[in-house]
């Protein structure tokens, strides 16, 4: 996410990055193409109204405007991160908590599970309306003694509420951050927009390439060429999962008299994939 300072805190712990899909839980439905083979995922199958699966998911939580100058308070509540009918849903409400007008969860799988390479996708229908700010991502898990951004982030999915037809994939590194961060656009054609309908965001992460992906559409892709001179690549390195849903904030501005709550982040299904087959030659 642009223009943010993180705050998280305890030693880092990261766990298998490769584990079989039985492990993984039932996958019998998911069929994995084009050279690569499941080792995560979460389908969000518990009984409505669950807790997210705490083996796999943490929360951020508090109201310190997250560098960004937010507007929410991050809960672990129910209120805010549940699942509803098959599927996670991240909920911003309108309500008084934490000395702050709204709530709403962020989801980590910091401390549990982490990846260095591979394709990382989630299908997910994003709210809309000005101020809202959903995004996916990935911040390198040495974040605690290596300070944001040399830790390292990728921003797999950013959406702003004031452009309800277009997402951004981005990377922040230590000297291209916050508005210097190096990323590109994925427009949907005709006007439409991704609160409409689910989509499937992705990356595919390389030893030296990120690729982005909407749908299976690659539409940009990052090399340690594409930095700024001196800089550093950083991204050779474990990183854990990020969803959460923000309200305001100095890129995506603040919700106006449009704006309505609750507001709703909903992920299908969170699945990593390592590869059974070598990547294509770099274009």
């Amino acid at each position: 996410m642009k223009n943010k300072k993180h705050q998280t805190a305890g030693i880092v712990f990261c766990l298998a990055f490769l584990i079989s899909p039985l492990m993984a839980g039932d996958t019998t439905s998911i069929k994995p193409s084009n050279g690569w083979r499941l080792v995560w995922s979460d389908e969000f199958k518990q009984p409505n109204g669950s807790t997210p699966d705490p083996a796999k998911w943490g929360y951020d939580v508090g109201g310190n405007g997250w560098g960004n100058n937010e507007l929410e308070y991050y809960t672990s509540r129910t209120n805010n991160a549940r699942i509803e009918g098959g599927k996670l849903v991240i909920e911003a409400r309108k309500e008084s908590f934490g000395g702050k007008d709204i709530t709403s969860a962020r989801l980590l799988t910091k401390d549990k599970w982490a990846w260095t390479y591979g394709r990382i996708e989630a299908r997910i229908q994003i709210p809309r309306g000005q101020g809202i700010w959903p995004a996916f991502w990935m911040l390198g898990t040495n974040i605690d003694s290596v300070p944001w951004p040399t830790c390292g982030e990728i921003d797999i999915m950013e959406n702003i509420g004031k452009e309800p037809g277009t997402v951004h994939g981005t990377v922040h590194g230590p000297g291209y951050f916050g508005g210097n961060g190096i990323g590109g656009p994925f427009t949907l054609p005709g006007g439409k927009a991704f609160a409409d309908n689910f989509h499937v965001f992705a990356i595919e992460c390389e030893t030296n390439r990120i690729r982005w992906f909407v749908d299976g559409q690659p539409y940009f892709s990052v090399t340690p060429a594409r930095l700024p001179k001196n800089t550093q690549w950083v991204f050779n390195k474990s990183k854990f999962l990020i969803l959460n849903l923000a309200v305001g904030g100095g890129w995506p501005g603040y919700p106006d008299a449009q704006t309505t709550f609750p507001q709703r982040m909903v992920v299908d299904y969170v699945r990593v994939y390592s590869r059974t087959a070598p990547p294509a030659s770099l274009p």
